[in-house]
């Protein structure tokens, strides 16, 4: 019996020719210039380089917090600046989870509340038990009603894990996720996130300047000067 035909899958993220440059009075600085690469469904991708080499830029414009001077980015297979404002917030909303250096907490909500924020900005249901039982996954079940000046940077990280994949994105995007920690509790949090993307094969895009965080990955794309390097 012949075997099956092999099934093609999209993508999960293409970005192509991407350009990004920022004119102030009669200066233009090149953040990014002609960027190109795939990754597909449920690959771990490192993004590395230098300060000032273009990967929180890129990072951004994948995610369509930003937008491009020329080039595109498809998402699924949906060209993500074809969008407005509001529909890139829903591609967001329904595709996207995301870490970043900096936690951007609601500093009146609790943990769990503010692990609640996406599932209630998606109108998703129960998201009470959801959030309890991901922030429980991440080991801080002791701690939902504590605020974030209440908990350690590590605790911090774990939310922010947390509020990242508590809407099972497809995608989640992270930059420098261990950038504010110490190096035991960066190594806790990033096997907590390598963890996490397994059991639910989301696809992994990291900005980081840590070259084991990088290691761990499939794949490690280098920019330099805003360009891509072999």
């Amino acid at each position: 019996m012949p075997d099956a035909p092999s099934i093609l899958t999209a993508p999960a993220i293409e970005v192509s020719q991407l350009g990004k440059e920022v004119t102030t009075g009669n200066t233009t600085l090149t953040i990014l210039r002609d960027v190109s690469f795939t990754i597909a469904a449920g690959e771990a991708v490192a993004v590395v380089g230098v300060s000032g080499s273009g990967k929180s830029t890129l990072l951004a414009l994948m995610a369509g917090l930003d937008t491009p001077s020329t080039g595109g980015v498809r998402i699924a297979e949906q060209e993500l600046f074809a969008l407005n404002e509001d529909g890139r917030a829903a591609l967001r909303g329904r595709s996207m989870g995301f870490v970043f250096q900096s936690f951007q907490f609601l500093g009146s909500m609790t943990a769990l509340e503010n692990v609640m924020v996406p599932l209630e900005l998606a109108g998703t249901a129960g998201g009470r038990e959801k959030a309890t039982a991901l922030l429980q996954r991440v080991g801080l079940g002791e701690r939902l009603h504590h605020y974030p000046k209440q908990l350690s940077g590590g605790e911090q990280q774990r939310v922010a894990i947390a509020r990242a994949f508590v809407t099972s994105p497809s995608i989640l995007l992270a930059d420098e996720p261990t950038g504010n920690l110490d190096a035991a509790t960066g190594a806790q949090v990033i096997d907590l996130m390598f963890e996490l993307n397994r059991e639910r094969n989301a696809t992994l895009v990291l900005v980081t300047h840590d070259e084991s965080l990088s290691a761990r990955c499939g794949r490690v794309i280098r920019l330099a000067g805003g360009a891509l390097q072999p």
